[in-house]
Formats: C-alpha cells, sequence, structure tokens
C-alpha cells in the first residue's frame, strides 16, 4: 500500500463528497478545478468539457429505464474526474475477471506455475509396475492434447509398457462443486460454461478447459454426411453425426449441443461442399474424465497399458514420481485469460486461491473469501459488493464502479501491472491475442491502439473498464457498467471511451462520435454473450 499523501487526503474528500451526492449527478466544475490543482508539474487539462461530453453520450435514450453507472480517475494524481452512480451496485459480467485476476496475481503470485504429476504405486520390475499409474492435477488449465501426449511420452521413456492396476484420476486439490452459483441450465453446453475441475483438459491452444472441439468439414460429395474431427482425443465423449453436405456456397448451419446430462455431442445441419472447417466448443459432463481418457489414449499411442479401470480418487501414499510438467507462469496465463474472457481460468485461480489460503480443496467458498481480503489489501472496500464466481458469469455477482476505478488506479503501483495492463485487450488491434475481444471495436478513433481495458457482455449488461490516454497523454482510468437497457449498449460504452482518449483536444472531444460497434455477431441464439465465446472476435 502507498503511503498516504496530502493528493490522496485531497481525493478522499473528494470521494467522499461523490459519495453524498444524489444518485445519477455527476462531478462538474468543483472536481475538475481540484483534478487541475492536482496535477503538479503537468500541464493543466480542463475537464469541464469532457463532464459535458459524458454526460451528454449516457442521456442516449437507449439507456432510459436502465441502470449506468461510470467513474473516471486520474491515473496520475488519483483524483475523480468523472462519477455517475457510481455507488450502485451492478453486475459486472466478465469485468469481474479484473478483480478475480489482480487478486490472484497478488496472492498466488506471477511467476507460480500448476503442477501436473504422473507417478505410481507399487512396484517396477523391468517394463512393468505392479500396481496403479496415478495422474494428480492442480488446477492446471493448460493441458492440451498435445501436453497430455507429452506426460504419455515421459511414462514410456521411462521404459514402462504395462501397469498392472488401475489409472488413477487424481482431482482433490479442488472440491467437486463443479458449476458456480446461478450459473443458467441453457449455458450448459457450451465451452464457457463448462464444469471446473483440478484435473481437465483444454480443447485448444487457446485453453478453453473442460471441453472438446469438434470440427466439421464437407464430406466427400453433396448429401454425404459431413467429417467430424474432436480435439482432444478421447474415447469419453460420443459424438453423433446427423450432419449433411450442402451444394457449394450454401449456408453452413452446423450446430453442435451436448445432451444433458449426458457426454453425447449431437452434431447436425448442413455444411456447403467446398466450404471451410467449422469448429464448435462444447462442455463435458466431468472434466476429470475427460482428462483421464485424453491421457489413456496418449498412453496407447506410445505402448503402454494399464490394465484396469479408470477410478477418480486421492492419490495412494507413498507414490513415485516419474514426470513432474509445470504450466507456464500466471503472468503468461493471463493473455489468453482476460484478452479472450477465460470463465474457466477465473474459476481455476479462484479455487486455486483459496486451496493456497486454507490449505485444504480449493473451493469457490474459500477462494472467494481470499479474493476479497486480497482486494482490501489492494485498496479496494468491496464490503459492499457480492461475488457468486470469479468469471462474472454468476447474476450474484455485483460490484460498484467506483470500486473496479479504485482496482484500476491502484493496480498501477503493483509488480505484477505491466504484465496484467499487456493481458488486457487492445482496442481495434488485429490478433486473437493482442486485441482480443476488443478487436474489431474502436477503429478509426483515438481510442485504436490506445484503449486497454476488459469487456463484458451477457444479456442485460455491457460493461467497459480499463485504462486510455487522452491528447495530452495523460493515463486516464474509467469504469463503465450498464445494467438493463432493452437493447445492446456496447457501442454507447464506447462512445463514452472516445471522449476520454479525445479529452484534452476542443476539436477531437466535440467531434462526431463513430456510429456503435455492431454486435449481431456477438449474439448466441438471441442473447449477448462475449464475442471471444463464439467466436466472433
Amino acid at each position: 500500500m502507498r503511503s498516504r499523501t496530502l493528493t490522496q487526503s485531497l481525493v478522499a474528500a473528494t470521494t467522499l463528497a461523490v459519495a453524498i451526492m444524489p444518485v445519477g449527478s455527476s462531478i462538474g466544475a468543483a472536481v475538475t478545478g481540484q483534478g487541475r490543482a492536482l496535477r503538479a508539474g503537468v500541464a493543466a487539462t480542463d475537464d469541464g468539457a469532457l463532464v459535458t461530453a459524458l454526460d451528454q453520450v449516457l442521456a442516449n435514450s437507449a439507456l432510459a429505464g436502465s441502470m449506468t453507472s461510470m467513474q473516471v480517475v486520474d491515473g496520475t494524481t488519483h483524483a475523480v474526474i468523472y462519477s455517475k452512480n457510481a455507488d450502485q451496485r451492478v453486475i459486472p459480467a466478465s469485468n469481474e475477471k479484473l478483480l478475480t485476476s489482480a487478486a490472484a496475481l497478488t496472492h498466488i503470485g506471477a511467476s507460480a506455475k500448476f503442477h501436473t504429476t504422473a507417478s505410481y504405486s507399487g512396484t517396477k520390475s523391468g517394463k512393468t509396475v505392479a500396481g496403479n499409474l496415478v495422474l494428480k492435477g492442480t488446477g492446471d488449465p493448460t493441458l492440451t492434447d498435445a501436453q497430455f501426449d507429452a506426460i504419455a511420452a515421459k511414462v514410456a521413456a521411462a521404459g514402462i509398457t504395462k501397469f498392472t492396476g488401475q489409472l488413477i484420476a487424481d482431482d482433490t486439490a479442488f472440491d467437486h462443486t463443479p458449476l458456480g452459483l446461478s450459473w443458467a441450465w441453457d449455458d450448459e453446453s457450451y465451452a464457457y460454461a463448462a464444469p471446473i475441475s483440478a484435473l481437465t483438459a483444454a480443447a485448444t491452444n487457446v485453453f478453453d478447459t473442460g471441453s472438446v472441439a469438434v470440427a466439421t468439414k464437407p464430406g466427400t460429395a453433396q448429401g454425404k454426411a459431413g467429417a467430424l474431427a474432436l480435439t482432444p482425443r478421447n474415447s469419453y465423449v460420443t459424438i453423433k453425426n446427423n450432419t449433411v453436405t450442402g451444394a457449394a456456397g450454401t449456408a453452413n448451419t452446423v450446430t453442435a449441443v451436448r445432451s444433458h446430462g449426458t457426454n453425447t455431442v449431437v452434431v447436425s445441419g448442413s455444411v456447403p461442399l467446398k466450404g471451410a472447417t467449422t469448429t464448435d466448443l462444447v462442455s463435458v459432463e466431468n472434466p476429470t474424465l475427460l482428462a483421464a481418457s485424453t491421457f489413456r489414449d496418449a498412453l496407447t499411442r506410445h505402448k503402454v497399458k494399464v490394465t484396469g479401470t479408470t477410478v477418480v480418487k486421492a492419490s495412494p501414499s507413498g507414490v513415485k514420481t516419474i514426470y513432474d510438467r509445470a504450466s507456464i507462469p500466471l503472468s503468461e496465463l493471463m493473455v489468453p485469460f482476460l484478452k479472450l474472457s477465460n470463465n474457466g481460468h477465473a474459476e481455476v485461480l479462484v479455487k486455486a486461491m483459496g486451496r493456497k489460503a486454507s490449505g485444504k480443496a480449493g473451493s469457490w467458498t474459500n477462494g472467494l473469501v481470499q479474493e476479497r481480503t486480497t482486494l482490501t489489501g489492494l485498496g479496494v472496500t468491496t464490503s459492499a459488493s457480492q461475488f457468486g464466481d470469479g468469471s462474472g458469469l454468476s447474476r450474484r455477482d455485483s460490484v460498484t464502479t467506483r470500486q473496479v476505478a479504485t482496482l484500476l488506479d491502484q493496480a498501477q503501483s503493483q509488480p505484477w501491472f505491466a504484465a496484467w495492463y499487456q493481458a488486457l485487450p487492445i482496442a481495434g488491434v488485429d490478433g486473437q491475442l493482442v486485441g482480443g475481444t476488443l478487436t474489431n471495436r474502436f477503429r478509426g478513433t483515438k481510442a485504436a491502439n490506445n484503449l486497454h481495458g476488459k469487456t463484458g457482455t451477457m444479456a442485460g449488461v455491457n460493461a467497459l473498464s480499463g485504462y486510455v490516454n487522452d491528447t495530452t497523454g495523460r493515463r486516464l482510468v474509467f469504469s463503465i457498467v450498464s445494467n438493463n437497457a432493452t437493447s445492446n449498449v456496447s457501442g454507447i460504452l464506447d462512445q463514452a471511451a472516445e471522449k476520454l482518449a479525445s479529452a484534452g483536444s476542443p476539436a477531437a472531444l466535440a467531434a462526431r462520435s463513430v456510429p456503435p460497434t455492431s454486435v449481431s455477431a456477438r449474439n448466441r441464439e438471441g442473447q449477448d454473450v462475449e464475442c471471444s465465446w463464439v467466436q466472433a472476435c
């Protein structure tokens, strides 16, 4: 924590003044003048025009009847520049990941890695182990098909070709509650709502955990079934192919859905002849068994046989390690986590925080308690918040934009800040792991390749929080969340952020905002979701 300076004392006084203002009012000339006074040694910026511009943006009729909250802070002086409904609790959607990631980097550590071990119980004689093969996880979300293959190769390289016992899948590092509070039943089949386990498999190279990727390409002729491929390779998931190859140039209508309570994925629809391969991500019923099956299939490819069945339980005592596989460090995991708004990563981190703090199996209960404690240490008052999960998928999550802006501001002094800042999506920049969920937003504006921010999108929720430099080079810290609008209002949030990027230049600030970003590609069955969840950004 930083020492309390005169600047912070003035900011605290400003914050108190804001807190007692009527709901719906915004800070005007008084705070603007104080912001100028606090910027010692920096050319004064008159933020009165910015306040007026933001008020005009948020007066859009599309926001009528909704709750829209916004807080803007000077990233150097920490002075509040703009505040509207900033103490009203709102559902943050994936802006919740800002809190989870910051808490994890602080509590677990930026250099921390997840370990997955292959070991055996019993005795080894020649190439045979009279005993069990044990695969133990601690939550690593980066275990792709290739990684399981590499672990199996290490077992084979140890000179073992047969285990007479069982394949034990040890997922006891976490509890066995698979889904977060109030996750919707109609999300169950989708990878963004996949169950959480300490031993899991990732379907893609950007680590979509607890799920499989079903790739569909055209059959050999019109009228033939499409050709399907499953990743990771496993015997746990059953694929039912109801696809048909349509005429060249026709629409691709393929969908893949897992039947409730099963691991049968039904793939239906038409794929056009000579059309491109499409991929659907589908959650599984039990991530632990998916991981074990993927591992067993990899062992078979490396000519290692496990005679017994697969069982899920704790490792026996006295096991001997064959291979200890370490993941990438947490600082690097932040990139796919935040750029692509990966829900599974968030929940793994919550449970990992709980495990480290309690010494017991990680759970949402002990993990979210630790998250609150850690955020308090970062200067964020969490007493007004409710946490249902770590990703924001739960509608039991509620925070204030003041809390989010405070976290963003305080994070600048943390040793992990540089990696965290770069891991945030960058507005209007190409690349899945660069622009992320902001790739197609802010193009042609002063926010493009400037704003680093976290999106949040669910039905009735749009959020955007982060950092943007204005035309003078001043860093502005902001959080804006809208709840209960009757349509997607991300374009209005973008217009507010554009005004921040244009601050300091009267001409730029007065310029007409670009049209709102199209949201049609981000819909899933009529419901708004993050564009990364439907591979649309």
